[in-house]
């Protein structure tokens, strides 16, 4: 999850030419040239440009660069050329010169197979309840040759031709989402036949977005099985919020505005205190997925982390002031949060993530350890932040929160920056 130390200007530029192809599609599919598929924009062409591949090779990057704005010389030039007579042969001369000096990759390098759904987003926003029913998509269509943990070992694994490939590492999950959906839906096939069966006529639209979602959560959790780390970075699933006192709120109002911080509650983990640095969102068992004892655990937790205005006066301490009341309004979310630690969900309680303001999990506090201390920065550039601060040394929630301010997130899924 490490971008080159050129990010700044590389992300520039895979914007730039994300913009420019999904506009030149817009405008095919408003004049009538292309036709949809799926319910959006079709790309008609065999190929598009690769940004994931410019992304790994930063030399490839800068070549290609050049080569763009060589082509814009000339073209400026030419068109000088046109309304100024008198200096048209100059100016065609440094046009030609211009044309001669590019670097011009090849074309192979810059370019990949596309499908019509290239340009494709996901409709689900990645919500908890998605990722829910994702999961069961996957374990009844995908388990069998993937895996239940994702790595490709399933028990159908070793009668194919070709080994699945894990979910563990970020060449997967950096495919882009509709060329992914592509191939879910009819299969993916090599110069000797099929490499994977298509699901069309078996897996609706919905159902396929949901698996994606759902296989996102599962690369997060094998790569922490794996190496203690998320191998790409992940989104904070959006689910609805409610506060003591206010209304309802999906999480995604958040964003762009608060970080989030995320708690795994139980009765032996209480609800920490409020921190204004950040929105506090606890995250509880479902009731519904409790018996026993832990019924009333959760019961307990429950009443504590969503009452109203009614508080007593042992709730507000002068030092430590109100506890956090904003509760994760979805019972899947327990599990999808467990999954994203690589913890098992009966050892949750006491986790704990942040989200920084663009809405991607930064880092994560796992239970029985101390705190951010442990638990370090993921999704970083290369640079670190020299800041001179002796306060963020002895607070590191406060060092990973400057951190994350000042080296956000700028994450390349098959050449289209998130």
């Amino acid at each position: 999850m490490t971008s080159p130390p050129s990010h700044l200007w590389l992300n520039a530029l895979l914007q730039a030419l994300q913009f420019v192809q999904s506009t030149w599609l817009g405008a095919l599919y408003a004049l009538g040239i292309t036709d949809d598929s799926h319910g959006a924009p079709a790309w008609p062409w065999a190929l598009r440009i690769a940004g994931e591949n410019l992304v790994i090779d930063v030399a490839l990057a800068r070549q290609f660069a050049w080569m763009l704005a060589a082509i814009a010389f000339a073209i400026v030039c030419v068109l000088l050329a046109v309304c100024w007579r008198r200096a048209w042969r100059w100016l065609t001369a440094a046009a030609i010169g211009a044309l001669i000096l590019a670097p011009w990759p090849s074309p192979r390098l810059w370019l990949t197979a596309a499908v019509p759904t290239s340009f494709h987003t996901s409709p689900t926003g990645f919500t908890v309840d998605s990722i829910a029913r994702g999961a069961r998509v996957y374990s009844a269509q995908c388990a069998a040759c993937h895996g239940v943990d994702g790595r490709g070992e399933g028990p159908r694994a070793a009668t194919l031709r070709r080994w699945p490939p894990t979910m563990a590492s970020a060449l997967l999950s950096r495919r882009a989402d509709g060329e992914l959906f592509w191939h879910v839906l009819y299969g993916m096939r090599d110069d000797q036949g099929v490499t994977m069966p298509g699901f069309v006529g078996r897996l609706s639209d919905r159902e396929v977005w949901a698996a994606l979602d759902y296989m996102r959560v599962l690369s997060a959790s094998a790569g922490m099985a794996a190496g203690g780390s998320w191998p790409v970075p992940i989104a904070l699933p959006s689910m609805v919020v409610r506060c003591a006192g206010r209304p309802d709120r999906a999480l995604s109002a958040w964003r762009g505005h608060q970080r989030v911080r995320v708690v795994a509650v139980d009765a032996a983990h209480p609800p920490p205190f409020e921190d204004p640095r950040f929105l506090t969102l606890l995250v509880r068992r479902g009731d519904a997925q409790a018996t026993g004892p832990a019924a009333a655990s959760v019961r307990k937790v429950a009443t504590a982390a969503t009452a109203t205005t009614q508080r007593t006066p042992g709730e507000v301490t002068p030092l430590f002031g109100t506890r956090a009341d904003c509760v994760a309004d979805a019972p899947e979310a327990w599990q999808v949060f467990a999954q994203i630690a690589g913890a098992p969900a009966s050892g949750l309680a006491g986790t704990e993530w942040l989200a920084d303001r663009d809405g991607w999990l930064r880092a994560l506090a796992p239970a029985g350890r101390r705190g951010w201390a442990d638990g370090g920065l993921m999704c970083t550039t290369s640079i670190s932040l020299q800041d001179g601060d002796k306060s963020s040394a002895r607070d590191p929630l406060t060092a990973t929160l400057r951190e994350m301010d000042g080296d956000p997130v700028r994450f390349v899924k098959g050449g289209f920056v998130h």
